[in-house]
């Protein structure tokens, strides 16, 4: 049966039964934990996780640690139903109902529309050269952006290479901070507040920025959910059989491939899914996890050596720069000139990353659910348009006067958690009754699905109600 004589619609399966491709060796499996945590070692690792142990001092490292374990399990139920189907997690939800990918969308523009990233970046980069205006500095980089993924031949290889290097970069100034700053002491005392202060909140710290730190926690809300379009243009499993998003500009556009793929349940396909399964874990537990841990940690003990206890902080990214004078006393002007240069780096680095989550989940969505026979809305085009808006809105927000960079970030970052709330629900329900049964999620990565959505719940409904409290 032709991939192209099925109908379109959101419960539409194409029926295309293929072998599951042989796995690849893990060294090239190696990229999407890296734009992941690329992407996601940003605001948190930089502000919002460092600005809370200004506050809090490191009475809340436990949280980072629990949230990055539960952000592992998630990420692979994710990763799970593209590798066995060559589909997105967002197009399995939607084959129940169009809604939930129409809901996933929009929570993902209204999530990454707020500039804060960019605007971030731009701040920390006036601290660097001592001058200018944050707000058409974001809006160049924006627009800086928007062009070169516009350009790209294969977008996921030039996010891949930015955020490759980023990462490099951003755990080459931490070595340095380690041997220069960081005292044992401190380490000593972070050490223990990740153990003994397990479960505790400490003063100072309000249930929504609790929540905001649980989003920027490594990846949050729909950055996740992006992991399917990633490992897929890897090459990953079943994705092997899905055409990759290239450029219509500078690539040869290609057919949108088959809504939906199996494998037969052979032994030898079975084999092949346990390689693919195990590597796949082994690539994002080292790729993600652990380098979210590190960097978070690192930065957390950076804040907590330099600037806690201090009574002249405020709630915007000032704190870096009182942080960087802070490095240029102790040890020399040149760490804080590379500090500032990497934070700026950084979190443009993942401004472009979160552009082109947003680009790859709505044009997925709207091409398999809306415009499989359109000839002119091919998901390169799609992808496009919704990046361009993203930045024509994002700009608007910023010259309208809405431009503090963390209220932008606290925004967005309690957004992704409501959504990996959502999301964490269909997962259990795409991975026990979408898949066949030798794929299946079960046993101890069930019940961790289970405990985060009662983890992401609890913060939700505590947020909530902190804030009906104070109205």
């Amino acid at each position: 049966m032709s991939q192209h004589t099925k109908p379109p619609g959101p419960a539409a399966q194409t029926g295309l039964v293929r072998n599951l491709p042989e796995p690849m060796p893990l060294r090239r499996m190696v990229g999407p934990g890296i734009v992941a945590v690329g992407i996601g070692l940003a605001a948190g690792e930089i502000i919002l996780w460092p600005y809370l142990t200004s506050i809090g001092g490191l009475g809340l490292l436990w949280l980072a640690l629990v949230t990055l374990a539960i952000q592992f399990v998630i990420n692979m139920e994710i990763e799970r139903y593209t590798l066995a189907t060559g589909q997105t997690a967002v197009a399995g939800f939607s084959r129940w109902w169009r809604g939930w990918g129409i809901l996933i969308c929009l929570a993902g523009a209204f999530q990454y529309v707020w500039p804060g990233w960019a605007t971030s970046g731009s701040t920390v980069f006036t601290y660097l050269v001592g001058g200018g205006d944050p707000v058409w500095i974001s809006v160049i980089v924006l627009v800086a952006i928007g062009v070169l993924l516009t350009f790209s031949k294969v977008i996921y290889k030039t996010v891949e290479r930015v955020e490759s290097v980023k990462v490099a970069l951003t755990l080459f100034f931490l070595a340095i901070a380690v041997v220069f700053v960081i005292s044992l002491s401190t380490w000593g005392e972070g050490a223990e507040k990740a153990v003994t202060g397990f479960g505790q909140i400490p003063d100072g710290i309000t249930f929504t920025m609790i929540l905001s730190a649980l989003g920027a926690a490594g990846a949050g809300g729909v950055h996740n959910l992006v992991l399917s379009n990633w490992i897929r243009d890897k090459r990953y499993g079943m994705g092997a059989h899905v055409p990759r998003l290239i450029s219509p500009i500078t690539g040869q556009e290609e057919a949108s491939g088959g809504d939906r793929y199996s494998f037969p349940d052979t032994e030898d396909n079975l084999a092949r899914w346990r390689i693919w399964w195990r590597r796949a874990n082994i690539e994002h537990l080292t790729t993600f996890v652990l380098v979210c841990i590190v960097t978070i940690g690192v930065m957390c003990l950076l804040a907590y050596e330099t600037l806690f206890g201090r009574d002249d902080l405020e709630s915007d990214p000032s704190f870096l720069r009182i942080q960087g004078d802070i490095f240029a006393a102790e040890v020399g002007e040149w760490l804080k000139i590379l500090f500032f240069a990497i934070a700026a780096v950084s979190l443009w680095a993942a401004a472009m990353g979160l552009l082109d989550v947003i680009g790859r989940v709505a044009s997925d969505f709207l091409r398999r659910n809306y415009l499989m026979s359109s000839t002119r809305w091919t998901e390169a085009r799609l992808y496009l348009a919704v990046v361009w808006t993203e930045i024509v809105l994002g700009s608007i927000i910023l010259l309208s006067g809405f431009d503090q960079p963390i209220g932008l970030l606290v925004v967005s970052t309690c957004a992704a958690s409501v959504v990996t709330l959502l999301y964490s629900i269909l997962l259990i329900r795409l991975n026990t009754k979408d898949l066949p049964r030798a794929v299946r999620i079960r046993g101890v990565r069930l019940a961790t699905m289970v405990i985060a959505i009662c983890f992401y719940g609890f913060f939700a409904i505590a947020m909530v109600i902190t804030q009906l409290q104070n109205l």
